[in-house]
């Protein structure tokens, strides 16, 4: 078994069991309940335990959540994934739900990027521009029109549902859609959402939102998306199958 280690930041203890063909990253951490996840795009399992519980106590729970796991795993492996990008003409992108050719036109006076025709994302550069400009380009595009449909939900949602944030940012995370800190109010938008459909981005929002009501994935939070988005199994089931980008979820 690799050697535990303990992170600087928040001491949490991190090490490594295994179950059967499954290899699970441990982390023991000042909690009173345990939290197993399975993450796309390799299904790399994860489960944060009180900080005293010993091995073969999660082993057990582990085995008892097998078929959970292999539920989540085998729906991973039914998951479009996008190649490597390259950014060059005639390459796919997601823009909102919907599936984009990328033209790329040279020699031109000034660097943007605009919609055309429903189907195309020209990318405009100036002569001289290096070809890893491109998706820092896009990148901030992105952020552009994610921002101006993150704002009106925010506003719709915290009115419906009665909480006040002090504070959201978009920013490019590696493992989840979106997180809250509740003391602080802060919410953050993962970027990729600019590639998603209206219905998932407003899930993910609502989600972020009801932990400023309930703290854990408990039944109350769950009775709480039931009452203000009753069909939200709909919306992260389309958000998990709907493709990711190559780069997206790395651990």
């Amino acid at each position: 078994m690799p050697k535990a280690v303990a992170t600087k930041a928040s001491k949490d203890i991190i090490s490594q069991i295994t179950v059967g063909d499954y290899k699970i990253d441990v982390v023991r951490k000042s909690i009173k309940n345990l939290h197993l996840s399975v993450y796309p795009p390799s299904g790399r399992i994860r489960i944060a335990v009180p900080r005293q519980m010993d091995d073969e106590s999660i082993r057990l729970h582990i085995v008892s959540k097998l078929g959970w796991i292999k539920k989540h795993i085998a729906r991973f492996e039914q998951v479009e994934r996008l190649s490597h990008r390259e950014y060059i003409t005639g390459e796919s992108h997601y823009l909102e739900g919907k599936r984009y050719l990328l033209n790329v036109i040279p020699d031109s006076s000034i660097n943007r990027i605009k919609l055309r025709g429903g189907a195309y994302i020209d990318l405009y550069e100036k002569s001289g521009t290096p070809i890893w400009h491109r998706p820092l380009m896009l990148q901030e595009w992105y952020r552009a029109r994610l921002k101006a449909r993150v704002e009106p939900l925010i506003i719709k949602w915290q009115d419906i549902i009665g909480v006040q944030i002090s504070e959201w940012a978009i920013k490019q995370m590696k493992t989840k859609w979106g997180t809250c800190n509740i003391l602080a109010k802060r919410i953050w938008i993962n970027l990729e959402l600019a590639k998603k459909p209206e219905d998932c981005l407003e899930y993910i929002i609502v989600h972020e939102l009801l932990h400023l009501l309930e703290k854990h994935h408990n039944n109350n939070f769950k009775a709480l998306m039931d009452k203000y988005l009753p069909d939200w199994r709909v919306r992260k089931d389309v958000l998990n199958r709907f493709p990711l980008s190559h780069e997206e979820w790395e651990y």
